[in-house]
């Protein structure tokens, strides 16, 4: 007989709760290089969406409302492989201060798995960028991926801060 925890049943909120607690605090007891490399990859597979959904983003063929609605379709991509291969995003990781709040994790093994994650995503977000800048991928449909990635960033840098948050 199977294991019932393994079950994919859907869980109750306090149920929600303890297994966040209880993921958060295993995933503050994860092996330095280990918790590294799965950071490193969820910043790679979180910049390959964006690096879709600035491709789809480019096109002008499409109205504007299903234009949208792929480019967030495909941005989800990156999400979808963080998923798949369990990788380390510190936006995810934000939700092991429930463990902590609940003493299951201390302030440094919580601050440490953060700076580890986010140190992590930042060298795979720019080792993504290298790569994409090495193919030149940015020229792609005489420049419009380029000036997609552009329009996008200026839309961002313009946003207030309540906006942005």
């Amino acid at each position: 007989m199977s294991d019932p925890s393994a079950q994919l049943d859907s869980l109750v909120p306090a149920q929600i709760a303890e297994r966040a607690e209880a993921v958060g605090a295993q995933k503050c007891r994860l092996p330095f290089a280990k918790l590294l490399v799965l950071g490193v990859l969820a910043g790679a597979f979180i910049s390959l969406g964006a690096v879709f959904s600035t491709t789809v983003a480019a096109g002008d063929g499409l109205p504007f409302g299903l234009q949208r609605l792929l480019v967030g379709l495909t941005f989800c991509l990156g999400l979808v492989l963080v998923v798949a291969a369990g990788a380390e995003l510190f936006t995810g990781n934000n939700l092991i201060v429930m463990a902590w709040a609940r003493r299951r994790v201390s302030t440094r093994a919580l601050l440490r798995n953060w700076g580890i994650v986010y140190v992590g995503n930042a060298i795979g977000a720019l080792g993504t960028v290298g790569l994409v800048l090495l193919a030149r991928h940015h020229e792609m449909a005489q420049g419009g991926v380029g000036e997609a990635a552009l329009k996008i960033a200026v839309a961002k840098v313009q946003l207030r801060f309540v906006q942005a948050l």
